[in-house]
């Protein structure tokens, strides 16, 4: 009798979960509607600041080159990163929904790390590619023609869905009991990984080796920087130094605003012992909204072609 007694508590200590409660901001529940006003606004003007790009490259021409490729795809991985985050944010701000089902947790998660992983990976290609347009740039558009962008990218972008391909798989195979409140407003894998009654060690040692993986682009990122400002400081005019390295820096802006977030993020989840709730929520938010907020601004303002056919197009619509 003691014996069964044992096992009904144990069977009833584990109890598996299919839902998972997401959180919005810790201390400031009461006001989730009010915050849902300006995440909705940043939202908004993401999405808005990375299709109008989009639409301009692909109607106007003369905007047909290399640079501006490389500028529609990391836009399109910002629109991916904003539509994967979007549901859930809104559902916990504007309904205070915190509840999400597991498949649909592991799915968000899926497209959340693969789209970070095609924006890492398309500002590793422009970080490469930034050195023959100091080099060579009147054969630039020679050199980087249209096909040879197109598989550069689509290269990469294969890669980065291969990478994290595994992890919804590997999640999915987990037991999930007890715990079920996840530390952020949408699913990651380290944090769904966590809540797990099962063994967890592939995910942790897999969901490691991706994350070292997408540290290795920044660290090739600033490899090739090291090597163009070499060039850079190589050239004779000072004029034309100042222009080279106005070719850099918005890359260089937007390298700062993608990689200082995610490897934050990363580096708390695998090795801090005492982390702050609310410090963890603003890092992973500023790494989803910041990024598709700021580099259509950093880009269109260091890129007078762009603003130019936008003002163009505006003036247009205006008569």
């Amino acid at each position: 009798m003691k014996d069964l007694f044992v096992m009904f508590s144990l069977n009833t200590s584990e109890v598996e979960i299919s839902t998972f409660l997401l959180v919005g901001i810790p201390g400031f529940e009461s006001v989730h509607i009010w915050i849902s006003i300006p995440i909705c606004f940043m939202y908004l003007l993401a999405i808005l600041g990375n299709c109008t790009p989009l639409f301009v490259i692909r109607t106007e021409s003369s905007l047909h080159e290399p640079m501006y490729y490389f500028l529609s795809m990391l836009a399109l991985s910002d629109l991916g990163l904003s539509f994967s985050s979007l549901p859930s944010m809104l559902r916990i701000f504007l309904f205070n929904a915190m509840e999400i089902s597991a498949d649909a947790c592991i799915a968000q998660e899926f497209f959340i790390h693969g789209f970070t992983g095609m924006e890492s990976s398309m500002l590793l290609i422009i970080s490469f590619d930034c050195f023959p347009a100091i080099c060579n740039p009147l054969r630039y558009n020679s050199i980087l023609t249209s096909s040879r962008i197109l598989h550069r990218g689509l290269i990469f972008d294969i890669k980065s869905i291969l990478l994290v391909l595994p992890l919804p798989f590997t999640l999915n195979r987990l037991r999930y009991c007890n715990k079920h409140l996840l530390s952020h407003s949408y699913c990651l894998h380290q944090d769904v990984m966590k809540l797990a009654c099962s063994d967890n060690r592939v995910n942790f040692y897999y969901g490691l080796f991706v994350a070292l993986c997408m540290m290795s682009d920044s660290v090739f990122i600033a490899v090739s920087y090291v090597f163009n400002l070499k060039t850079v400081l190589g050239i004779a005019s000072h004029g034309e130094q100042l222009k080279a390295l106005n070719t850099c820096v918005s890359h260089i802006c937007a390298v700062l605003i993608f990689f200082v977030p995610i490897i934050t993020l990363a580096t708390i989840h695998h090795f801090a012992k005492h982390k702050s709730p609310l410090a963890m929520i603003l890092i992973a938010d500023a790494f989803l909204l910041v990024p598709s907020l700021m580099n259509p601004i950093v880009y269109c303002v260091k890129s007078w072609q762009i603003r130019v056919k936008v003002l163009e197009k505006l003036s247009l619509k205006s008569k």
